[in-house]
């Protein structure tokens, strides 16, 4: 086979790929109605919310046949094997993400029953996860930093935190701020208003969509700008910009971990980011393994409000724990790969800088990569089967102040902060 007909058999089996699991919208498939909410807020959160089976899904149903879809995900798998055989690169690539959509299709089926927690738990992960034996867990995270955090929070809130930009005006800064980053595109319109999302943002396919009458901080913007714009849409474009592994344009579970991962870096390393937000997220993992050990869907949003949030938020975070599942089932755990992510994608980049290996570290911007396949995708690069990624945060394109940082972080961290505590006492 020419390397020209073989780069054609990888594009049509990963355009396959790609147009397969295109009317998979998992967050669509879960979401609750406004019924429930109002019926919620009606009884003065005393009752729970009326979403107690697969009997209510029936109402929002998927746009295909999960039986046929699963099918077509085991087809495209078997033709992987027999076009390009069980071993090669790529196909190993395309057949793990055929079984991971499969699981996924699964998981939607069982909506509303305990089978969909254990898929959930299997593509995002559980709160009680080991990131090697004998490790410190997610719930472990959580405790530590909300801790810390209790303690600074206030301290840190300043007029950077005031919400003073209508969503109108936050549509044309970060827009004006994105055109600088995607100089070779700056003439697109990344940034756009939008009436059908819950959260105050959320990044879509090419572009960032802000709700309508929200209003934002520039802490918020600057945060937006990195997370969702840097790292979410950077890596959508990168992916569309592959010409043979189109399948890099998508990305199943597995890949938004790390994606959420290296937003959730761009944060810290831009010094964007800020204890509040950091308490959101390590409130996730809590609520997540509050309903892991049965808490139902009142003491989750009794817990929130305890936090000092609003009902209208407390429930908005409830319903992300519960979404897909019931008001006192098992939870939907998407939302641990945050701070999971971060963990994995930090200890890899310090492990490739200790080893040597910088040309690993740009690789997670390729598209929407999964960790484990990035060493397979660097050979990929020098195939020429992917071509490297066009956009990448300044930090990650020039690598000696990232190096600088994670030489010191190796040694810091074999370092016994308690005992540093004891030292430091007298200087405290």
């Amino acid at each position: 086979m020419t390397d020209a007909k073989y780069h054609q058999v990888i594009r049509d089996l990963s355009d396959r790929l790609v147009n397969a699991q295109r009317p998979i919208r998992i967050l669509d498939a879960l979401k609750w109605n406004g019924a429930v909410e109002e019926a919620f807020f009606k009884s003065g959160f005393k009752e729970l919310p009326k979403v107690t089976g697969p009997d209510y899904y029936e109402n929002n149903p998927l746009k295909y046949d999960p039986e046929e879809k699963i099918a077509e995900f085991n087809q495209i798998e078997r033709e992987i094997r027999k076009e390009l055989g069980q071993y090669n690169s790529v196909g190993m690539i395309m057949q793990r993400m055929c079984r991971e959509y499969c699981t996924v299709v699964e998981m939607l089926k069982a909506r509303g029953t305990p089978k969909f927690s254990r898929y959930s738990q299997q593509l995002y992960g559980s709160t009680g996860d080991a990131f090697y034996a004998g490790a410190p867990t997610l719930k472990d995270l959580a405790l530590l930093i909300s801790n810390t955090l209790s303690f600074i929070q206030k301290q840190t809130e300043s007029e950077l935190d005031v919400k003073r930009y209508t969503s109108e005006e936050a549509v044309a800064i970060l827009g004006e701020r994105l055109s600088h980053y995607f100089l070779d595109e700056a003439e697109q319109k990344r940034v756009k208003l939008s009436d059908d999302i819950v959260a105050d943002a959320a990044a879509g396919a090419e572009f960032i969509k802000l709700r309508k009458n929200a209003k934002f901080s520039e802490r918020e913007l600057k945060v937006l700008e990195v997370h969702e714009g840097w790292v979410h849409l950077g890596t959508t474009l990168n992916g569309l910009n592959q010409p043979i592994c189109t399948f890099l344009s998508k990305g199943p579970p597995s890949s938004t971990i790390t994606q959420e991962g290296l937003a959730i870096i761009m944060e810290i390393f831009t010094f964007s980011s800020h204890p509040t937000r950091m308490q959101g997220l390590t409130d996730r993992i809590t609520a997540i393994y509050m309903a892991e050990n049965g808490a139902n869907f009142l003491e989750v949003f009794n817990f929130f409000l305890d936090q000092g949030l609003s009902a209208e938020e407390s429930y908005y975070r409830t319903t992300r724990v519960f979404r897909g599942s019931t008001a006192e089932g098992t939870p939907f755990t998407k939302d641990l790969v945050y701070n999971k992510g971060f963990i994995l994608i930090y200890n890899y980049i310090r492990l490739t800088i200790q080893k040597g290996e910088l040309d690993h570290i740009p690789l997670l911007f390729l598209g929407k990569t999964t960790l484990e396949d990035l060493h397979v995708l660097g050979d990929l690069v020098q195939e020429g089967l992917v071509v490297p990624a066009k956009y990448i945060p300044p930090q990650f394109k020039d690598l000696a102040a990232l190096c600088s940082w994670m030489c010191y972080s190796l040694f810091l961290n074999q370092l016994d902060l308690k005992r540093l505590a004891i030292e430091y006492k007298g200087i405290l």
